[in-house]
């Protein structure tokens, strides 16, 4: 099986099959895994020299436009990051500027067993699903695409096995991803199956046009019934895994919350992200005194305030997680152009805080 090329692809592909010294040695197809439109631990290295009438350009630029089947230069950078990518035997990264005659060569994986999918793989429910895209109802516990902290077992490995036309659609490791859920935030996701269901997709989530609402039990009594938090975030200084409001390099980033519901200690609250930054609701409520139940990052709890505090006592033992819920995700759908929306009810850990906190402690709804 051939991948495709795209004509950038094409018109260097022909050029380095001509060039001489690479007949039989350049782009074999059957490198290229046409699934996962990567080098596997099978592959030999694939090694080619830069024509002379190809511009000199970033080492990231050329290796995108010179493997088949039109990587991303974010995959391209990849291969790079991952020192698979070599001139002259030594490893390049991605700004390096590499032009006419310099032997490329491009290295397999590292050898290893094959992976299997761990025995308790959180399941997840499909909400809608057509030729276009998929919608799931996500269960905390489930990551969404392989990373460092999880090769495989994701929830993008699970819709890709049954559905291996999505391995074409968006980056690889990725495929089909316009929207990410944190591991242990639960609810609504669509997933690409096409390209240009990807591209539309991916367009409205950058504008910000997408209608989302999440579901929030959050730690504190607010002063007043709903509130808006307009404060950049960026890297924490000290540590690079979390996010902040205090950084050197920020992101415009605006949440809206509003109270649905007050218990003694705890409140549930419906929260709008106007803008999609990384732990963004998690960040912003903790910043405003209201740290998400559960959150271990951005909220941990002092053990003296758990003991006094009965409410917290009881929710400790039921959330095992950031207590955030993804209810309602409503978008432009890429081929009718209809507007659709899909929900997930309160997910049973958080229904259950819920449930036992107004009937010991009393419930007043928003008004």
């Amino acid at each position: 099986m051939q991948l495709p090329l795209t004509a950038p692809s094409q018109k260097i592909w022909d050029m380095l099959r001509a060039e001489p010294g690479n007949e039989g040695n350049v782009f074999h197809h059957a490198s290229f895994n046409p699934i996962h439109c990567r080098l596997n631990h099978m592959d030999p290295p694939v090694s080619f020299v830069i024509p002379q009438d190809v511009t000199a350009d970033r080492a990231d630029r050329i290796i995108a436009a010179c493997i088949p089947g039109g990587l991303s230069r974010s995959s391209a950078a990849r291969l790079i990051r991952e020192a698979r990518v070599l001139r002259g035997g030594q490893p390049v990264r991605p700004a390096t500027m590499i032009g006419p005659g310099d032997r490329i060569v491009i290295l397999p994986a590292e050898a290893g067993p094959e992976p299997s999918l761990p025995r308790e793989v959180p399941l997840f429910a499909i909400l809608h699903e057509d030729g276009d895209l998929i919608v799931v109802d996500k269960p905390a516990g489930l990551v969404v695409h392989p990373g460092a902290g999880r090769p495989f077992g994701t929830l993008v490995d699970l819709l890709v096995a049954d559905r291996p036309e999505m391995a074409a659609v968006g980056e690889p490791g990725r495929w089909g991803v316009v929207h990410r859920l944190d591991r242990d935030t639960s609810g609504v996701m669509v997933l690409a199956k096409t390209q240009p269901a990807h591209a539309a997709l991916s367009m409205q989530f950058k504008k910000h046009s997408v209608h989302r609402i999440y579901l929030a039990l959050v730690r504190g009594a607010p002063g007043k019934e709903s509130g808006m938090v307009d404060a950049p975030l960026g890297r924490h200084v000290k540590d690079r895994k979390k996010m902040s409001t205090s950084t050197r390099k920020a992101r415009h980033a605006v949440t809206r919350w509003a109270v649905l519901r007050r218990f003694k200690g705890v409140t549930l609250l419906e929260v709008r992200p106007e803008t999609g930054r990384t732990h963004q609701i998690r960040v912003h409520l903790a910043s405003i005194g209201m740290p998400v139940l559960g959150d271990e990052v951005y909220g941990k709890v002092r053990k003296t305030g758990t003991r006094s505090d009965p409410v917290l006592v009881t929710a400790a033992k039921i959330i095992k997680r950031q207590a955030l819920h993804a209810a309602t995700l409503g978008f432009i759908h890429p081929a009718s152009l209809d507007y659709v929306e899909f929900s997930s009810d309160l997910p049973e850990d958080m229904a259950e805080v819920v449930s036992l906190s107004a009937f010991e402690h009393g419930v007043m709804d928003a008004p």
